[in-house]
């Protein structure tokens, strides 16, 4: 077993330098997982033998699953919602005519049997989200024009239809699915995927409404578990669980929830995580020695799909709404091929289908060249065709709730009493550097005005520069039954002198004490050591 742990640590290790390496030399850190898995192969360095492709499809989906509900959450779906119909069209007539258009390339020029190639269209026709959100991520591109977030929603919702048009051809090919049988399919997998996922998502929205989570550092392991669950549900009715898992993401990721700050930061790492399982594993599972004899022919389909069939897709689709050519350029390189891809490759050699090419690693190839080449050259196609916007900044069209360090606000509630009370703003002196931004009243959100009375009981959200010298040490104290401070007013306490008791963390809020509040149990002092 210490074997075992000491090679998943190192491998750990390794994809994480890698990760760090690839932005010096401007490769996706996806593409050097794969590479390192195929150095830990039967045919690389290590040679650790795994070919276990029923294992490697069942890790694989669990690390999908999380990738599409990281994917979902972070849809901007004010950003997506104007470019929404694009990319749906894309992500479903758009797969179809893919796959058509490839699966007879591969008939009429590469001499495949009519359904291999079709398998191969099938399996190759979605885009992949894992590298697109990876990609745009890492590389910081901002595109204009909201096409970020055609791709992203277009990589996000086009799996299930490659999946059943991947199933499809499979059962055609092993005489089990008839004309009445692929409709229905199609149906269970499209509407039980989007009644489960807008299910999961509006139960996962009223969960983190709860105000009073003790454990809040645990509310991100319940988000994990509503993915998990909604996948399961979905898939065991015969719904798609990664379209269900996706659109629970985006309701769950757009809604005001409690602590959306720390599920992003730990879906973040979560979602890393993953992906570097998921391309390590495909690369251990590939045979280098296997792919010299498919390498014409994958260099044949990759090219074909980047220069001819997905710009006719793109462009079929898009010159209906008015897009500019330029932007439909960089819509067709942006369409990776990538791990989604290879998962449903393996879908086919599990398959009791008798298969004369080696497809799992034609679309390993396939992937291999669109991942390094067309994910590479991305950021550098979009600055050539001119279509990345001022900030250069893919952040801003998905939802990234990271604080920015140049922005504190200030929540500050006004009692009875309190001298800014029934005034206006303009008549209200505000510390130089600090502005009111926000009111909290009755439930309602206002935009201050210098007009705008103050009332008791009002929030007032004050923008002000965020404090930065680290000369000021805290220390914290937890109040448990039996503290003597417990159930004692502030004012009551002896406290060391120049000692002051300036937050309490209390029932996953914080609150600013002053000298009549009382403390209780359960609460975390903030204390200036």
């Amino acid at each position: 077993m210490e074997l075992y742990l000491i090679v998943a640590a190192i491998i750990c290790i390794l994809c994480i330098l890698a990760s760090n390496l690839s932005y010096r030399i401007g490769v996706p850190s996806l593409l050097l997982f794969i590479l390192l898995g195929m150095m830990f192969g039967t045919d690389g360095i290590f040679r650790i033998n795994f070919s276990n492709y029923a294992l490697a499809e069942t890790i694989c989906s669990i690390a999908l699953i999380f990738i599409m509900f990281y994917g979902g959450f972070c849809t901007n779906w004010h950003e997506a919602k104007p470019v929404a119909a694009k990319s749906i069209i894309l992500s479903t007539l758009g797969v179809i005519l893919t796959a058509v258009i490839t699966g007879f390339f591969c008939y009429y020029i590469l001499k495949t049997s009519l359904l291999e190639g079709f398998l191969i269209g099938s399996i190759l026709s979605s885009t992949d989200a894992a590298s697109v959100f990876s990609i745009l991520r890492v590389k910081k591109l901002n595109l204009v024009n909201g096409m970020a977030s055609v791709l992203e929603v277009e990589s996000g919702s086009n799996d299930p239809v490659s999946y059943m048009l991947t199933l499809i051809v499979l059962g055609i090919m092993s005489g089990k699915s008839s004309a009445a049988s692929i409709g229905i399919i199609f149906g269970e997998e499209v509407v039980f995927g989007l009644l489960f996922g807008a299910a999961a998502g509006c139960a996962g929205y009223f969960i983190f409404r709860i105000d009073h989570f003790r454990s809040r550092e645990l509310l991100p392991i319940l988000g994990m578990s509503i993915a998990l669950l909604t996948y399961g549900l979905s898939n065991s009715v015969g719904g798609n669980g990664f379209l269900s898992v996706y659109i629970a993401g985006i309701i769950i990721g757009n809604s005001k929830i409690h602590y959306k700050a720390e599920m992003v930061h730990f879906f973040d790492g979560i979602s890393g995580m993953m992906q570097i399982v998921l391309f390590f594993l495909l690369g251990l599972l590939c045979f280098p020695s296997r792919i010299i004899p498919v390498i014409l022919p994958s260099v044949g389909i990759w090219a074909f799909m980047l220069l001819v069939a997905r710009p006719i897709v793109v462009s079929l689709i898009l010159t209906p709404f008015k897009v500019p050519f330029r932007q439909q350029l960089l819509i067709s390189w942006a369409g990776l091929r990538g791990a989604v891809s290879i998962v449903f490759a393996i879908l086919a050699v599990l398959s009791p289908s008798a298969l004369e090419l080696d497809i799992f690693h034609i679309v390993f190839c396939v992937c291999l060249l669109s991942v390094s080449i067309q994910g590479s050259l991305l950021p550098w196609m979009a600055k050539k065709l001119n279509v990345i916007g001022p900030t250069d900044n893919i952040f801003r069209t998905f939802n990234d709730y990271s604080e920015d360090p140049s922005v504190h606000l200030t929540e500050m509630r006004l009692p009875k009493g309190h001298p800014w009370i029934n005034h206006t703003f303009k008549d209200i002196i505000i510390p130089d550097g600090m502005m009111a931004v926000m009111i909290l009243r009755n439930g309602k959100t206002l935009i201050p005005r210098g007009d705008t009375m103050v009332l008791a009981d009002d929030v007032v959200v004050l923008n002000s520069t965020p404090y930065t010298d680290n000369t000021l040490k805290l220390r914290e104290v937890q109040i448990g039954p039996y503290h003597p401070w417990v159930n004692q007013k502030i004012s009551d306490l002896t406290l060391p002198q120049d000692t002051l008791i300036f937050l309490i963390q209390r029932a996953g809020s914080s609150l600013i004490p002053d000298g009549q509040t009382y403390v209780k149990d359960g609460d975390c002092l903030i204390l200036n050591a």
